[in-house]
């Protein structure tokens, strides 16, 4: 179920993908740990790898729609994304930044209006070179309302740039710069492409102590003419949230790679360590963590590959994907943390020394939930498709397993950022009704009873102005829908039944815990406390099953990858 860079295949993919990930993984394994270490603690600004793909043409071929290349092989694949996401991951995050907002840069200018400059990027993707995406600003973060960035109005299809960018990764090399503004005149929005050479690009200053260039950057006078425009309006707008879209649903995946990678680290170190006349992974509660932290992997991997199912398959008529997507960026890279808290509680010193990988991992673990939109704002997000998910649902055909090699061209052409509450789903009930299990049976009538809580004790006015209060019940929501995508995915792959009733084992656990913060909300009514006391349960114990799960799926990982020294 898991990646292991030194046994993968990528059967899945085709001929010149595979190739990608595997060349990849040589890069990773040829460099070795120690090199890898020594370069991240001295802040080692990767040129060798952004030299590796160049000659490989990796980003031309992952990144590139084939309407603008002759290479047979390139497309936007997000299934191929992903895989490349979760190596990247697996062995650093700053390696996948570079990744990760080069597909942000790219977002604005594969979805805006401009023929010469997509022709442009092509060339420029053909050559090698990165891509950054201009949003975030100091004063206002990604407050795109607020926007300091001006555009002012020559005449004659020429405009002068004013403003200052914060936060932006790769604006040290990016071959353009996809900035977001508005028009000092109109207010209007507007996306425009700049060249960090230039000499009216001010390169700041890196503002982070890390080993990618996150950087602040100013427009002094900046000359922009029509040819640069990528969009103005409503599409600048609706281009930089659908940018985000496409570009926060690889946290998951990177989240997924760092936790793989200290899990091997992990259950290695332990299985080997003596004390007191037993090895570590003889006491039962590191079985129980370990086994927890197998299993909220396991989940985090379910879900987000049935979610790519849904991306690739959405139409303006199925936009389902904007639950699952964020769910990726908020619900997976929280678990990723949660699986890190797991397994630095059993190899404890261990995880400070600066030789182990997980050193590293602990802190780019905690960055992901931070980036592309903060959980709160995700969460935020999520809430509003709550209603129509639990009291509304329509017919929709099923959405097969989606590895096939194909353009995802709807994501460049999303169209409007509104009516999300408008967005129809369909019943969950029938994922859950597929499976009969103990523990997922106690699942369903937690599910129950949380809809009996939005039915009989709904929030009040004044709760739903309490913003924490609406993200511990966006937490039980998320729970349901969660558990839906991997019980279908469950079913797609044919995970063993132990395996899914471990899963829901810590899902009763994690729905309890937030309805008990519900219930001692200050401003809980008893209505809401009653409910919330009836949603509070116990997993199925089962030993034969946990030992089934700790012999045959977790124990069995101990030395099964370690990366070259």
């Amino acid at each position: 179920m898991f990646l292991n860079p030194k046994k993968a295949k990528f059967d899945h993919l085709d001929k010149r993908s595979k190739e990608i990930m595997l060349k990849t993984i040589e890069f990773f394994e040829n460099k070795g740990l120690a090199k890898l270490k020594e370069d991240y603690h001295e802040r080692v600004w990767y040129s060798d790898f952004i030299e590796f793909l160049k000659e490989n043409k990796i980003f031309a071929t992952l990144l590139m729609p084939s309407g603008y290349s002759d290479n047979p092989d390139a497309r936007w694949d997000t299934a191929r994304i992903c895989d490349f996401s979760e190596i990247l991951g697996f062995y650093s995050i700053e390696y996948w930044y570079t990744w990760q907002v080069t597909i942000l840069g790219l977002g604005p200018i594969w979805m805006g209006h401009n023929e010469e400059i997509k022709k442009k990027t092509a060339k420029l993707l053909e050559e090698g070179h990165i891509f950054a995406f201009g949003l975030s600003e100091k004063e206002h973060g990604a407050d795109l309302y607020s926007s300091d960035m001006m555009l002012k109005n020559l005449g004659d299809g020429k405009y002068l740039a004013n403003g200052d960018k914060y936060y932006i990764g790769n604006a040290n090399e990016a071959a353009f710069v996809s900035t977001f503004a508005k028009d000092a005149d109109t207010g209007d929005y507007v996306f425009f492409v700049a060249d960090p050479k230039h000499e009216k690009y001010e390169l700041v200053k890196n503002i982070v102590n890390w080993q990618s260039y996150v950087a602040e950057y100013a427009l002094h006078d900046y000359p922009v003419t029509e040819n640069e425009i990528l969009s103005t309006g409503r599409d600048a707008w609706d281009s930089s949230l659908n940018t985000i879209n496409v570009g926060k649903f690889n946290l998951g995946w990177g989240a997924i790679g760092i936790a793989t990678h200290c899990f091997y680290e992990a259950i290695t170190h332990a299985s080997s360590r003596s004390l007191y006349g037993k090895f570590v992974t003889d006491f039962l509660h590191i079985q129980q963590l370990f086994t927890d932290a197998y299993s909220r992997l396991a989940a985090m991997r379910l879900f987000a590959a049935r979610a790519k199912d849904y991306m690739r398959s959405a139409t303006l008529q199925d936009r389902r994907y904007l639950l699952f997507n964020p769910m990726v960026k908020m619900k997976v890279t929280t678990q990723g943390e949660e699986v890190i808290n797991l397994l630095w509680d059993i190899i404890a010193a261990k995880g400070f020394e600066k030789d182990m990988h997980f050193e590293q991992a602990t802190q780019e673990i905690r960055a992901l939930p931070k980036l592309e939109g903060t959980v709160h704002v995700n969460m935020a997000l999520i809430i509003k498709f709550m209603a129509n998910y639990f009291f509304a649902p329509m017919e929709y055909p099923e959405i097969p397993k989606r590895v096939d090699a194909v353009d995802d061209d709807f994501l460049f052409a999303q169209g409007p950022t509104r009516g999300l509450r408008e967005i129809k789903f369909h019943d969950y009930n029938i994922a859950y009704n597929s499976v009969d299990l103990p523990n997922v049976n106690i699942f369903k009538s937690q599910i129950k009873l949380l809809k009996e809580f939005l039915i009989k004790a709904r929030p009040t006015k004044e709760q739903e102005k309490d913003i924490d209060f609406l993200l511990i019940l966006g937490e039980l929501f998320t729970l349901v829908v969660y558990g839906q995508l991997i019980i279908e995915n469950a079913k797609i792959e044919n995970v063993e039944d132990n395996v899914l009733e471990q899963i829901f084992d810590f899902m009763i656990r994690d729905f309890s815990k937030y309805a008990l913060q519900i219930y001692s909300k200050t401003s809980s009514t008893q209505a809401q406390m009653d409910i919330c006391m009836k949603m509070i349960k116990k997993p199925v114990v089962n030993t034969e099953r946990f030992q089934n799960i700790w012999q045959n799926y977790v124990k069995t990982l101990n030395n099964a990858y370690k990366m070259n020294d």
